[in-house]
C-alpha cells in the first residue's frame, strides 16, 4: 500500500468515525458494501467450485473410497498452517464477544478448499459454515485500515455473518436477521441492524450477479389454519425438537471420541473410514454431501422415516472428525426429509411438513428461530407463515440450550433468555 493511499485511508477513517447520522450511514454504507461485494463474490466462487465438485462425485461415486485420503490431507493440512483458525465458526463468535486480535485471512481459503474436498470426495456437511467465515474473515480485514473501535469491529463481523448466509442461501432477509439474533438475541445493538440489512442484500445480489443461482422449493397446498392445525403444528415442532437435540448431542458425542485420537490428521482419516463402511453398508449414495435432490424430493412425496436419522449420524461423523463444511444443509436435509415423514401420520400436507421442518430443525439447532421464520417467508411464501412460526417456536424452546452454535467460551446473551425462562 502506497503512502498516498495510506494517507487517504487514515483521513477517510478519521472522517467516517466522527458521531454524526450522517457520518454513520456514510461509513456502514461503504463498510457494507465492501463486505457485501467480497461475501457475494467468494460465495458465488464456493458455489460454482461446490457445483462442480458435487456433480463430478456424482458421475463417479466411486471416489468416495478416498475420503480417508482426503481426510489425511485435510487434517494435515489445518494442523501445520490452521491451528489458528481451527475453530472455525466458534473463533468468529468469540471474536464478536471478546475482540482481540484480527481473524487470519487464511481462514478463507483455508476453509474453502477443506469444504470443496470435503464434498468432492463424499463427506456429509453443509456450507453455510464456509460461507460465514470466508465472509467474516475478509470482513475483519478492514476494522484497521478504517480505524474501527471494538463496538464498530462487532458490528462488522455481524455485517459479514449476514451477507455470508444471504449469499450463499440467496434469502437477504433470513440473512440480515441471523448475523443479529444468532449472537446476540435479547442485546441488540441498534446500530448493526442497518450494516446487517445491507450487506445482506448486497452479499445475496453479488451472488445472483455473478450468475450463481439457488435451489428453489416449493410448498403445493397450505390449508387455512384451524385449532386442529395448530395442533398438529405442536406436535410437529416437538419432533423437530428432537432431531435438532439429537443432532446436537450426536455431533459432541463423536467429537469427543475423535479428541481421543491425540494426532488430529488421524481423526479425519478415522472417521472417513466409519463415512465410508456406513454408505457401503446402505448402498446408496443419498445421504453424503448436501443432499439437495432428496430435499427437494421430500416436498412432493413422503421420505423414508429413516432417512433423517442416517442424515443425522454421518453429518456428525464427518464433522466431528475434522471435515469442513457446515451445518445448516445438512439442518434442512434432517428437518425436511422428518417433516415429510411425518405426513404419514399428521394429516398436513406432504409439502407443508416438509417445509415446516426445513426451517424448525435448524431453529431448534441454531437458535435463531426469527431468521428461520423469515427464511421460510422468503423461500416457501407468507401462506406458510403460522404453521411455520407455531413449528419454529416449539423447536426453539423445547430443544433448550442445545445448540450447534454453543461454544463454551462464546456465552451470548441469548442464555439470558434461556434463564428467564427457566429452560
Amino acid at each position: 500500500m502506497t503512502e498516498n493511499s495510506t494517507n487517504f485511508l487514515n483521513s477517510l477513517a478519521r472522517f467516517l468515525n466522527q458521531d454524526t447520522i450522517l457520518r454513520y450511514l456514510l461509513k456502514w454504507t461503504i463498510l457494507s458494501m465492501l463486505v457485501g461485494i467480497a461475501a457475494g463474490t467468494l460465495s458465488a466462487l464456493f458455489l460454482t467450485l461446490l457445483n462442480l465438485a458435487t456433480d463430478f462425485r456424482t458421475v463417479h461415486p466411486q471416489i468416495i473410497y478416498l475420503l480417508p485420503l482426503a481426510g489425511f490431507f485435510i487434517g494435515l493440512l489445518y494442523y501445520h498452517k490452521g491451528k489458528t483458525v481451527e475453530r472455525g465458526n466458534n473463533l468468529i463468535f468469540d471474536t464478536i464477544h471478546n475482540p482481540k486480535d484480527v481473524i487470519p485471512f487464511k481462514m478463507t481459503p483455508l476453509v474453502l478448499f477443506g469444504t470443496i474436498i470435503t464434498h468432492l470426495f463424499g463427506g456429509s456437511a453443509g456450507r453455510e459454515g464456509t460461507a460465514l467465515q470466508m465472509a467474516a474473515a475478509t470482513a475483519d480485514q478492514l476494522h484497521k485500515p478504517f480505524q474501527l473501535h471494538s463496538a464498530d469491529r462487532k458490528i462488522l463481523l455481524i455485517a459479514g455473518l449476514s451477507a455470508g448466509f444471504a449469499a450463499v442461501f440467496g434469502t437477504p432477509w433470513a440473512g440480515a436477521f441471523f448475523g443479529i439474533e444468532v449472537l446476540l438475541l435479547g442485546n441488540i445493538p441498534q446500530k448493526s441492524i442497518f450494516p446487517a440489512i445491507a450487506s445482506a442484500f448486497i452479499g445475496a445480489y453479488m451472488t445472483e450477479l455473478w450468475g450463481v443461482g439457488h435451489t428453489h422449493y416449493h410448498i403445493d397446498l397450505v390449508p387455512e389454519i384451524s385449532m386442529m392445525g395448530v395442533i398438529y403444528s405442536i406436535l410437529a415442532g416437538l419432533a423437530f425438537s428432537i432431531a435438532a437435540i439429537s443432532f446436537v448431542r450426536i455431533t459432541d458425542l463423536f467429537a469427543v471420541v475423535f479428541k481421543r485420537l491425540k494426532y488430529a490428521p488421524v481423526r479425519p482419516v478415522v472417521g472417513g473410514l466409519v463415512v465410508l463402511g456406513i454408505v457401503l453398508l446402505l448402498g446408496t449414495y443419498k445421504y453424503i454431501g448436501l443432499g439437495i435432490p432428496v430435499i427437494v424430493d421430500a416436498f412432493h412425496q413422503p421420505s423414508q422415516l429413516q432417512d433423517f436419522a442416517f442424515k443425522i449420524l454421518l453429518t456428525a461423523i464427518t464433522l466431528a472428525a475434522g471435515f469442513k463444511g457446515g451445518e445448516v444443509t445438512p439442518l434442512f436435509f434432517i428437518g425436511a426429509t422428518l417433516g415429510s415423514a411425518l405426513s404419514i401420520f399428521l394429516p398436513l400436507p406432504v409439502g407443508l411438513l416438509a417445509g415446516m421442518g426445513f426451517v424448525a430443525v435448524f431453529a431448534g439447532a441454531a437458535k435463531t428461530p426469527i431468521a428461520c421464520c423469515i427464511m421460510a417467508f422468503e423461500l416457501f411464501g407468507i401462506s406458510c407463515g403460522w404453521y411455520v412460526a407455531i413449528a419454529c417456536t416449539v423447536a426453539f424452546l423445547a430443544s433448550g440450550h442445545h445448540s450447534i452454535y454453543n461454544a463454551p467460551e462464546n456465552k451470548s446473551p441469548k442464555h439470558l433468555l434461556f434463564g428467564r425462562l427457566g429452560i
